[in-house]
This record gives C-alpha cells, structure tokens and sequence, in this order.
C-alpha cells in the first residue's frame, strides 16, 4: 500500500501564499504521476494539478493557471503545490493523490486515474 501524507494548509487572507507538500510513504513505485485536487463544501471534488514522474510534464486547471504550480522531490517522495494569489474560491479540503505506472488510460485531470489518495488538508481564505 502507499501511504499519502498532505500539509501545509491553514487560514490565509486573500492574496497570500501557501505551499502544500504532500508525502508518500510505504510502497513506492519508481514510476509514478501525482495529482492534486480539492472539494469545497457543496461541490464536487476538482483537479488542480500533475506532474509527471520526471517533473518533466505537468499539468494545471484554468483556474489557477499562473497562480499556482505543482512539482517534486523524489529523492524526498514529495509533491508540492505551492499556490499563489489565493482567492476566497480557492478555500477547499486539497488531497493529493499518486498514479503508480501510469499508461495510455492515464488522465492526470480524472480522479479515476488516482488508486492512491491523502486524507486532504484543509485551505481557507478569508476575502
């Protein structure tokens, strides 16, 4: 089993930064893609970002293009998200999740492709 791990989250004023860090722990594949997304109460879970094993390729929803980005540390089995720029919007439980060996069928923007998610850590932004 792998074992994700988020912190960094907490109550921020609109326009500050954050940076999430997430850490796998337990069965760690050597290829694997990891995924960020968040839920805000009332709503369904969202993508936000991915980054691809090297770091090499990532990914991000329009919504935060340009304010946050999304890398990692393998030798530290470590993703970051590191967020800009917060909007009351943003405020969501954030949970990152790992693709291990991902495929053709792999879509680093559909939960589906994620079999291994954190608990989440929350982000509030107060406007």
């Amino acid at each position: 089993q792998v074992r994700l791990v988020e912190s960094g989250g907490g109550l921020v004023q609109a326009g500050a930064s954050l940076r999430l860090s997430c850490t796998a722990s337990g069965r760690i594949f050597f290829n694997y893609a990891m995924g960020w997304f968040r839920q805000s109460p009332g709503k369904e879970r969202e993508f936000v970002a991915a980054v691809s094993w090297s770091g090499g390729r990532t990914s991000s929803a329009d919504s935060v293009k340009g304010r946050f980005s999304i890398s990692r540390d393998n030798a530290k089995s470590t993703s970051y998200l590191q967020m800009s720029g917060l909007k009351a919007e943003d405020t969501a439980v954030y949970y990152c999740a790992a693709a291990p060996n991902p495929d053709q069928n792999y879509a680093p923007d559909r939960d589906y492709s994620y079999p291994y998610w954190g608990q989440g850590t929350q982000v509030i932004v107060s406007s």
